[in-house]
């Protein structure tokens, strides 16, 4: 590595560590949360955030997008969304010459950075459109294909306390999205300055810290970084004894449908190595794999009806997987 690429990786890294500060000054005891967020977009994957009501799941976002210079599009779920609400539709444009034409008008998708509030709360068919954007980040419609704006991050919201008129994503959808992030109260201290914000409506401003090119610089470096094969070993592991068919844990082969399959694996590896490059190494460490495995997991296992009635934890199950291995 050049002394230029090194002072140009070391820059990056300080434009993600001030921008991670400056977030966490607007989101208040949230860091765990903001820093997972940030490496799944710097994996270039999206992530789902699970939350009660007023936890600043929507400040989060929006911060974020405020911090680097992106656009930013919020899009409530309701019940009555349709996929056209999302993704746009044609219209019929009359020219000067009195002519008519047919005109693609791009929907909020079109943006780098989409907030999908209460994602659950609209039917499948309407969840479904998003599947071609997160994936092929890529819109089709009436055969033609609109590429989407360059970063693209999806980050959407649910909330676990009421289900009546929700819709659960299923598990193909689920698996888009690179982490399944559960959010919960801040300390006391936090939601203490929180409040003590509010009676003097003295809330912190963020500055603009990073810009599209720098994200998508430091994106480039996080690809870069270096993994130990007794790690990716590891991993394979780790993948093995999540499956019924192939495990040693009594308590997997009980509870377990289906276990991670092959794309948990890669997905585990992208993030771990973009919370590397964000803790300020070149090279993946067994601490990274930790910190990121239980939202890589969690929503990719499949559990059983009898774990189901007996309200079986995932995470637990992950953590014996992990502990064991």
């Amino acid at each position: 590595m050049s002394v230029t690429t090194e002072q140009q990786v070391k820059y990056l890294q300080e434009r993600l560590w001030k921008l991670l500060a400056e977030v966490d000054q607007v989101v208040l005891g949230q860091h765990d949360t903001i820093k997972l967020v940030l490496s799944a977009m710097l994996a270039g994957g999206h992530a789902l955030l699970e939350g009660v009501p007023g936890l600043a799941k929507t400040l989060l976002v929006k911060t974020l997008a405020q911090a680097m210079q992106m656009d930013f599009n919020r899009i409530q779920f309701t019940p009555d969304l349709m996929p056209s609400d999302i993704i746009g539709t044609e219209v019929i444009r009359q020219l000067p010459g009195g002519n008519l034409e047919v005109e693609f008008r791009p929907g909020p998708v079109f943006t780098n950075l989409l907030l999908a509030d209460e994602i659950n709360r609209t039917p499948p068919k309407t969840q479904a459109a998003l599947l071609e954007a997160m994936q092929e980040r890529a819109i089709t419609y009436a055969g033609n294909t609109y590429p989407l704006p360059s970063p693209f991050f999806l980050l959407a919201t649910q909330n676990p306390i009421e289900q009546s008129g929700t819709y659960p994503l299923p598990e193909a959808q689920l698996d888009r999205f690179l982490l399944y992030l559960k959010m919960e109260y801040p300390a006391q201290e936090a939601e203490l300055e929180v409040l003590r914000q509010t009676a003097t409506e003295s809330f912190y401003e963020p500055a603009p810290v990073m810009n599209r090119d720098d994200f998508l610089a430091a994106q480039a470096c996080v690809q870069k970084i270096a993994v130990d094969e007794s790690l990716i070993a590891w991993i394979h592991r780790c993948m093995l004894e999540s499956r019924p068919q192939s495990t040693t844990h009594k308590s997997i082969k009980r509870w377990v449908q289906w276990g991670a399959g092959t794309r948990a694996g890669q997905a585990w590896l992208r993030v771990a190595k973009a919370h590397a490059f964000l803790s300020g190494r070149y090279s993946l460490a067994q601490e990274d794999l930790l910190f990121v495995a239980l939202p890589v997991l969690r929503h990719r296992f499949v559990l059983n009806f009898e774990a189901q009635a007996e309200n079986i934890s995932v995470d637990d199950l992950i953590l014996e997987i992990i502990n064991a291995s």
